[in-house]
């Protein structure tokens, strides 16, 4: 990873502060299996620039954006860089206290405390990964609160009051628009240093589709790359939904081609198929056949 970094040019002052981190919090042999090795690269110098400084400062960070800007590629990528282990801390209805910060159990006859996430995060000197943190309750969120500003420590009722180790840092991530997401209060809001997640570039596109399919013609590696921002832009217009906007999915629809299926069917798979409105899916195919032929194969978009 700190080779990636030197290659894209990050700050050498930045990387030197990445290192000194990794010597003063060496990864201790039981940590290592969690410590994340995504399968993307985030590519984009001053975000990478910005999270990493706001890490190496101890801040919390929140990567707030809109869909397919990178923010979880970008938690995991920080996570590797850091060499620090990871926990992913999902926020849905039914997550509450107990779920964040741990709860009794039963263990050879004896009440014991089972830890939870934040508390393993906040014991181990972890990046805790606090994934569409405006979709979580308040009585989940309240729990935070200390553990996220100046005191860094949780009070587990019944047990010890827990202090975060010095390597600990809280990454969340919020999606705005999506169903059961809310503005955060200013209380929360005010324990992390935010960042806007621009939508990726079409430089970043092409070495991100480069990464993933070296053998991807390059020719056909611009067509995809302007593909997705084609419906990006169909997007911000409102003339389509962001159902259409899923670059996983144009990825998926990449390696169905590669493994023999025309890109018509492969793209209707990965992208089409995901707006149920006819209508909606006439729009997208509409788009995606001014850049993709709908009968092309492999043998043509793929060198040997």
């Amino acid at each position: 990873m700190i080779d990636f970094l030197k290659k894209e040019q990050i700050d050498p002052a930045i990387i030197r502060g990445i290192e000194v981190f990794r010597t003063q919090y060496p990864l201790l042999d039981a940590q290592r299996s969690r410590v994340p090795h995504p399968r993307y690269r985030y590519y984009g110098r001053d975000i990478w620039e910005q999270a990493a400084a706001a890490l190496l400062c101890g801040e919390n960070l929140l990567l707030a954006g809109g869909k397919a800007t990178g923010k979880n590629v970008l938690a995991e990528n920080l996570a590797m860089a850091f060499a620090r282990p990871s926990w992913d801390i999902s926020f849905h209805v039914s997550m509450d206290a107990s779920g964040l910060i741990g709860m009794d159990t039963f263990e050879a006859g004896q009440v014991v405390f089972r830890p939870g996430p934040v508390y393993q995060t906040a014991q181990q000197g972890g990046f805790g990964i606090l994934d569409e943190i405006n979709m979580a309750k308040n009585e989940a969120l309240a729990v935070l609160h200390s553990t996220l500003d100046f005191r860094r420590v949780i009070d587990v009722p019944g047990y010890d009051r827990l202090q975060l180790h010095d390597a600990t840092r809280f990454i969340g991530t919020m999606n705005y628009g999506y169903a059961g997401t809310r503005e955060l209060n200013e209380a929360l809001a005010s324990r992390f240093v935010v960042i806007q997640m621009p939508p990726i570039s079409e430089e970043g596109l092409e070495k991100l589709l480069e990464g993933e399919f070296p053998t991807l013609q390059r020719k056909y590696r611009r067509q995809f790359a302007s593909l997705f921002l084609d419906l990006q832009t169909k997007c911000e217009n409102a003339e389509i939904s962001s159902k259409a906007l899923d670059l996983r999915g144009l990825l998926d629809a990449l390696r169905l081609i590669r493994q023999g299926l025309p890109a018509g069917a492969a793209l209707d798979m990965g992208i089409t198929n995901k707006a149920f409105d006819s209508y909606e899916q006439n729009l997208i195919r509409d788009v995606i056949r001014t850049r993709i032929p709908e009968k092309i194969r492999a043998d043509k978009v793929f060198t040997e």
